[in-house]
């Protein structure tokens, strides 16, 4: 490496950020990138550990040595050219990848991880800013013609692969712009949409076809667009040379509790889609805000975090979250390095206001004239990963908007069953990651990849699948692949 003794030297370096009280203001990106001596010194801190367990811990297996020397030499261009030949999209992962690479460097034993996450960031930004990001065709064409179901970090990943290996490929998307869950389940404040689109053009150059408003089935369409056109799956089987199925986990886990029905009470991605829509200037999206409101958010996950920083910034009266497993602790190390921990983790959005418990289950949503007025709970005390409720701990808490955001079970089945595809125990398509038939489904001709044969994940995790998908439908069509795996 270029400074051998740099992580002695130097001490990690978050990004900088604007104050919650002004960027609750806005729904643009509020997050910095380093700048180059910034990156410089991070990159300076990569301990040429023989090992790089920050690889193994990355999904679509990053080659981080090399880029972080290649930032610390100031040599961009060759940082991108590193960084791309493992990642179609790191302007989408180093926003919202939660850097499972960085739990994993060796740094993380005993001091702070790297910032790869960070260095990710800066080496994008300015490969886009100094116009590196190009086109990159196809030389010669296959004649072989493949479908890609969902224009999701999966979606897209596979389709650029196929692209470039020669095929023609056209992107089927439900909804009226390419994204999928980046487009309508991230917010803005979190990675503003431009970078889709920039994506989506490059793409256009080199070959993809995109037909938005195409849904396969009956999936239902969500985010306020209901003028979808049904796409019989026998005529793509019979369009196509191979057909993709790369959607996304959009079935959400259901709270079924007396007043359920009650006005007021929402999936989380019946809420946050149409922020979305606004920010990007739709008119007549459908009247759902937390202005004013006392704001439940059942469930502590990202998409949970998601919702108190959109809350936030409707200007909600107040904002709390409830997370039905126990609060974790916060170690300053990494206990099960070079694994992914269980550990308290503080979200940008928490930063901004909202009050967060633990071991809560919601027992009945409580109404007034058919709309929600306030739930009733119970605290929960966990043994052997068994939870019992605490006697006399039950409560009542105002609720004028609650918002369930507690993950979700699997892809909507209507897209299997219109294909006749096997799935497995979990409701995801059945297909083997290994293998000469990997990712194949039961249906010939018919592939899955990301959370249609994972279920829910990581955006890393989808763009792996992605490529790998890729590479099995073209030894598929061509009986060989120079794509890499």
């Amino acid at each position: 490496m270029g400074k051998v003794t740099g992580f002695l030297e130097y001490q990690r370096l978050s990004e900088g950020a604007e104050a919650p009280e002004a960027r609750k203001k806005h729904y643009n990106e509020f997050v910095l990138h380093l700048t180059d001596e910034e990156a410089k010194i991070q990159g300076a801190r990569c301990m040429d550990c023989g090992i790089p367990f920050c690889m193994s811990g990355c999904p679509v297996n990053n080659i981080i040595p090399d880029f972080n020397d290649l930032v610390y030499k100031q040599d961009w261009k060759r940082a991108i050219e590193t960084l791309h030949s493992t990642n179609n999209f790191p302007e989408f992962t180093g926003r919202i990848c939660p850097a499972p690479c960085e739990e994993a460097c060796t740094l993380r034993i005993n001091n702070d991880a790297v910032g790869i996450k960070s260095i990710e960031h800066a080496i994008i930004d300015k490969a886009w800013s100094e116009g590196w990001v190009v086109p990159q065709p196809a030389a010669q064409k296959s004649g072989r013609k493949v479908a890609v179901i969902g224009s999701g970090p999966a979606g897209l990943a596979c389709a650029q692969q196929l692209a470039r290996a020669g095929h023609a490929v056209t992107v089927f998307e439900k909804n009226d712009r390419a994204g999928g869950l980046l487009r309508y389940g991230i917010p803005d404040f979190k990675m503003e949409k431009g970078l889709i689109d920039h994506r989506i053009e490059q793409m256009k150059a080199e070959g993809v076809e995109f037909r938005l408003n195409h849904v396969v089935g009956t999936a239902p369409v969500g985010a306020g667009n209901g003028k979808a056109t049904p796409v019989d799956p026998k005529q793509l089987l019979a369009d196509f040379d191979a057909v993709v199925l790369a959607g996304g986990a959009e079935q959400p886990r259901d709270l079924p509790i007396p007043g359920r029905e009650l006005d007021g009470v929402h999936f989380a991605m019946n809420f946050l889609p149409l922020q979305n829509r606004r920010v990007a200037g739709d008119t007549n999206v459908p009247e759902l805000w937390a202005k004013g409101k006392h704001v439940v958010v059942i469930g502590g996950g990202d998409t949970g975090s998601d919702c108190v920083g959109t809350s936030n910034r409707h200007g909600a009266a107040s904002v709390s979250q409830f997370e039905l497993m126990p609060m974790p602790a916060d170690p300053e190390r990494n206990p099960v390095w070079p694994y992914w921990p269980t550990r308290l983790r503080t979200s940008s959005s928490h930063e901004e206001g909202a009050k967060r418990d633990w071991s809560i289950a919601t027992k009945e949503f409580v109404g007034e004239n058919g709309r929600v007025k306030s739930l009733k709970a119970v605290r929960l005390e966990w043994e052997g990963g068994k939870m019992r409720e605490v006697p006399g701990s039950e409560f009542t808490m105002q609720a004028d908007l609650v918002l369930l955001a507690m993950g979700f079970v699997s892809p909507w089945a209507t897209v299997f069953e219109a294909f006749g595809v096997d799935k497995d125990a979990r409701g995801n398509a059945a297909a083997a990651t290994e293998g000469a038939k990997s990712y194949a489904t039961s249906v010939p001709k018919v592939f899955a990849a990301g959370d249609m044969r994972r279920g829910q994940s990581l955006v890393v995790w989808a763009i792996r699948e992605g490529r790998q998908c890729a590479r099995a439908v073209d030894e598929a069509l061509m009986g060989r692949s120079d794509l890499p795996r």
